[in-house]
C-alpha cells in the first residue's frame, strides 16, 4: 500500500525487490482488476495477506483510500495476528507537517478519528525510517 507521492519509485523498487525473491506481494495498482469494486479487491487482499509493509510518505494522510486501508490493516495486525512493518518515509510518526496539516482538514469528517487512531497504533510499531 502506497500513496500517490511513493508508488512510482520507492515502492515500485521494493515492489520488483520483493517479487524477485518470490514473494507474492499485492500492490493496487497491479492487482486490481478492471471492472472490480476497488474497496471490496483491496479489504480482501488485506484480509488474505499475512504481513504488511506500509509505506508512510509525507502525503499519506492526504489519502482517504491510504487511511481506510490503514484502519483495516491494523485491525487485521490486532485480531487476526497478522503483522504490519511500517517505513516511514517522512514524518509521520509526530503526525506533524504535513500530517499534521492533512488531518485538519479531514477534522470534520466521521472516519477522521479512526484514521488518526489507526496512524498513532502504527507509528507506534517497531519500523524503519526511509
Amino acid at each position: 500500500m502506497a500513496g500517490e507521492d511513493t508508488r512510482t519509485n520507492f515502492v515500485d523498487h521494493l515492489y520488483q525487490a520483493l517479487k524477485q525473491k518470490s514473494i507474492h506481494t499485492y500492490k493496487d495498482d497491479h492487482r486490481i482488476k478492471k471492472g472490480k469494486n476497488i474497496s471490496d479487491e483491496l479489504i480482501r487482499s488485506i484480509e488474505d495477506s499475512k504481513f504488511y509493509i506500509i509505506v508512510f510518505s509525507k502525503n499519506y494522510a492526504s489519502s482517504f483510500w491510504c487511511l481506510d486501508e490503514l484502519v483495516k490493516i491494523m485491525k487485521c495486525h490486532r485480531s487476526m495476528e497478522h503483522t504490519a512493518y511500517p517505513l516511514f518515509y517522512d514524518e509521520v510518526r509526530k503526525q506533524s507537517g504535513s500530517v499534521a496539516e492533512a488531518f485538519a482538514k479531514h477534522e470534520k469528517k466521521e472516519a477522521a478519528r479512526k484514521w488518526r487512531e489507526a496512524l498513532k497504533e502504527a507509528a507506534d510499531l517497531a519500523g524503519w525510517e526511509c
